[in-house]
């Protein structure tokens, strides 16, 4: 049965040279399960919105949004919010009590329900996500993943027959992301709740949706069976088959039909289509071999916590960090990776140990020198950075604090906002940007420093597939002209691409750190799709571009 139906969909934010939405046309089912997903700006999360007037963007649209028949800005403040539910990108952005009951509750008391409903409503969604274990619990002292379950429970309390999700993932860790995808899938398989999330990380939600919708430049370009979308991607040749979960990138570079959309799928086809005497076993450890080069950064058993009475976040840290790496810190959810980024960048200071800077004790560095031409630091909120109405002011502020130069410092600012697709977006509102947007541009103001030394909180959160591959070749020059990047990251396939060395953080320590490939291969979790579904038959192989070539060279011909 037909729930919502979108035709002819127009939508322009003020002053903006091109239409955001064009012509969007889209049928929606009860019980569907829609996966959106394209580039940065390509119009998710703006199309999204249209769909609950009550977070609607100001701008001027066009065309007609019918839900169950009705026109969809017909509906009350209390119809949307018994019926639409919205979980936003930052979890951070929707928590507004201390406690987690109370956020629980919330919802339901400002619709005025009675105490019994509240406690029965209350109680059952608890059970439902597993929160009883922290239902008492302050909210600032939740995870990410937490605090993003909590956002999904908060709305569901609601009773919503739509659940409307904006990259709920971004900022989870992998077993996180997986844990809360599940959720989706039981509230969709067990609730009947339709659901429509926007998402750039494929790999756990192909498996559960019933449909993936591609936009670009504003429009639906496919709406295509997850199974049918490695083929549909491969006849478009869009670049944006690099979007894809290894899963269904390996076996859709040999079939032309349907393809696997798990690893468990794609391990069977891989033992089916290589040759089985080519099946290899994994190298012996190689030793570690010493490290050469200066230490652009060196933490000598550094310890933080942030009051006296809470517990150390950071405990007993020692890295030596060499110049023109990319070194990447891994870990889950409230591990201590962000604050040990903010230690070495000299935003905290630790309450024991040293931290150094090419030799020099960092709390000797006067600060103006450290903020301005020795560290560059993308924060994990990208927001915080910028001070302008507008993103050229905000770049051109910057560029002209360390350019005297006023021509060259516009000339740089015009290469920074061509190379992160900036430039039509430089007369927006930082605010106003989608998250992939607003995340290039803080790239941009942060790299228009020339640091020595670039901080990187989550840098590739929001921003897509085909883009990640050419700040990929950026960080790779960036590294050859001697800036070394140190990098916090969920992304594990971007991480193994690009990082030299890897370490893992877990309650506050650095329990493992190796070059990169030494670091991925063999793990559970903390590595690639492609080696899950490559190590029986090439164990060494820790991406979709090595497992594809070994399978060319072994394949059974079938």
């Amino acid at each position: 049965m037909e729930q919502i139906k979108i035709s002819g969909l127009n939508f322009s934010y003020p002053n903006a040279s091109t239409a955001s939405l064009a012509d969007v046309s889209l049928s929606v089912s009860k019980g569907d399960f829609i996966l959106l997903f394209g580039r940065s700006g390509c119009g998710k999360t703006t199309f999204l919105k249209q769909l609950k007037p009550a977070v609607t963007p100001f701008g001027k649209r066009s065309g007609t949004i019918l839900f169950d028949g009705r026109k969809i800005e017909s509906l009350s403040l209390r119809e949307q919010s018994g019926k639409l539910g919205f979980v936003f990108q930052n979890p951070d952005n929707q928590l507004v009590t201390d406690k987690v009951w109370h956020e629980l509750a919330f919802g339901l008391e400002s619709l005025g329900c009675d105490g019994g409903t509240i406690r029965l409503r209350v109680a059952e969604m608890a059970s439902f996500f597993g929160i009883q274990n922290w239902f008492y619990k302050p909210v600032a002292d939740l995870s990410e993943g937490q605090k993003q379950i909590l956002n999904l429970a908060s709305v569901m309390v609601m009773r919503p027959e739509v659940l409307l999700l904006d990259e709920p993932t971004s900022q989870l860790d992998p077993i996180a992301t997986s844990d809360f995808i599940q959720m989706l899938r039981k509230i969709n398989e067990e609730l009947g709740v339709t659901v429509l999330v926007s998402e750039h990380h494929l790999e756990a939600i192909l498996p559960v949706c019933s449909r993936a919708v591609l936009m670009e430049n504003g429009r639906i370009l496919s709406d295509t069976k997850p199974r049918e979308l490695g083929n549909s991607l491969k006849k478009r040749n869009s670049g944006m088959e690099a979007a894809l979960p290894a899963c269904v990138r390996i076996p859709a570079a040999f079939e032309s039909g349907e393809t696997p959309v798990t690893v468990k799928e794609a391990k069977q086809w891989l033992e089916g289509h290589v040759r089985p005497e080519t099946k290899k076993t994994r190298n012996g450890d190689a030793p570690v071999q010493e490290k050469k080069g200066r230490p652009a950064v060196s933490l000598e058993d550094v310890w933080f916590r942030y009051d006296k009475k809470s517990e150390d976040v950071v405990r007993g840290v020692n890295l030596k960090i060499r110049q023109g790496v990319l070194y990447t810190i891994l870990g889950g959810n409230g591990m201590g990776k962000s604050t040990l980024l903010s230690v070495i960048g000299g935003v905290i200071r630790p309450y024991r140990g040293k931290v150094t800077l090419f030799g020099q004790n960092i709390n000797k560095i006067d600060p103006k020198d450290r903020c301005r031409k020795l560290i560059g630091y993308l924060p994990q909120e990208p927001q915080n950075l910028f001070r302008c109405d507008t993103v050229r002011k905000d770049l051109e502020e910057m560029a002209a604090e360390i350019d005297r130069c006023e021509s060259e410092a516009k000339a740089r600012v015009e290469k920074a906002a061509e190379f992160f697709r900036l430039k039509p977006l430089m007369d927006r509102h930082p605010h106003d940007l989608s998250g992939g947007e607003r995340q290039c541009a803080a790239l941009a103001k942060v790299l228009l420093t020339r640091p020595k030394i670039l901080l990187l909180d989550e840098p590739t959160k929001g921003i897509d597939a085909v883009f990640k591959g050419r700040l990929a070749d950026l960080f790779a020059a960036l590294k050859k002209a001697g800036t070394t990047i140190v990098m916090v990251s969920h992304d594990i396939e971007f991480c193994a691409g690009c990082s030299d060395d890897s370490a893992l953080m877990f309650n506050g320590e650095i329990l493992s750190e190796n070059p990169t490939r030494k670091f991925f291969i063999g793990n559970s979790f903390y590595t690639t799709s492609s080696n899950r579904i490559a190590r029986d038959v090439f164990p060494e192989a820790l991406t979709c571009e090595e497992v594809i070539r070994a399978c060319r060279e072994n394949s059974t011909g079938e």
